[in-house]
């Protein structure tokens, strides 16, 4: 049975101040849920009986049967699906997020959970393991951005620092961003480890982030010389970029 009490601490965690203070998150959805059981200690897991039904061994701390209207008042979702769960949020090591032997996402305040939510998709179809993040940027864990990652959260270490500093001490290691004036992407020889910035939706790459950057990037319109968007989003610019560089590493290790 779930309990008004359980609907109101499971609703309040929509609130960033909530699951921080709280050290917990909400992922909801068949096969999301069923990713995230592998990945994160699961504290409470509420759900219908036929979907329970057709489980194993469920590693979840408290199990809660739930008919669909009880799921529907805790729902973050338009359409609420079978199962719901509260997660422990990881705690990952910086240190580990290390450009000199990898390569890694460095997102400058991005603020749509959207996009965000994309971008950690992206990194982990990519292979990228770690996405530094601005503390202005979108919080990982809200449930629109954990419903966008498909799961891919699972896969990718989300880190949230200083930018300056975090380049700073690793500017050893190349640095790129897109700019209008920076090199065609295509054209460019890139590295299998760094650091690669992308900016804010609206403002882009802030200046004092500008200066720290070694490599600049420009993914070319086609045909050149067209007439053509301003500018591409953050997620289609980051799916752009990143498979060019898988593309490379790839050809040199056929090479």
């Amino acid at each position: 049975m779930l309990s008004k009490a359980k609907i109101k601490e499971i609703r309040a965690l929509e609130m960033k101040k909530i699951r921080d203070e709280q050290n917990l998150f909400v992922a909801e959805g068949n096969k999301l849920v069923a990713d995230m059981l592998h990945a994160f200690e699961c504290e409470w897991l509420i759900a219908h009986t036929s979907w329970m039904a057709t489980q194993g061994d469920i590693p979840a701390k408290e199990l809660i049967l739930a008919e669909e209207n009880d799921i529907r008042k805790v729902s973050f979702l338009k359409t609420p699906q079978d199962v719901l769960a509260v997660f422990k949020k990881p705690q990952y090591l910086l240190e580990e997020a290390n450009p000199v032997s990898q390569l890694i996402i460095a997102l400058d305040s991005i603020q749509d959970p959207g996009n965000l939510g994309t971008i950690i998709r992206l990194a982990g179809w990519f292979g990228i393991k770690h996405i530094v993040c601005s503390p202005d940027t979108a919080d990982a864990f809200s449930p629109k951005t954990v419903q966008a990652t498909m799961g891919a959260l699972a896969h990718v270490n989300i880190h949230y620092t200083n930018l300056d500093e975090y380049i700073e001490k690793n500017k050893t290691s190349p640095v790129y961003g897109t700019f209008l004036d920076g090199e065609n992407i295509y054209k460019k020889k890139l590295s299998r480890n760094g650091i690669i910035i992308m900016g804010n939706e609206g403002k882009g790459i802030r200046p004092e982030i500008e200066t720290l950057i070694s490599e600049r990037l420009y993914i070319p319109p086609y045909p050149p010389g067209q007439t053509t968007t301003e500018s591409l989003n953050v997620a289609t610019a980051t799916a752009i970029i990143c498979a060019e560089f898988r593309r490379v590493a790839a050809e040199k290790n056929i090479s």
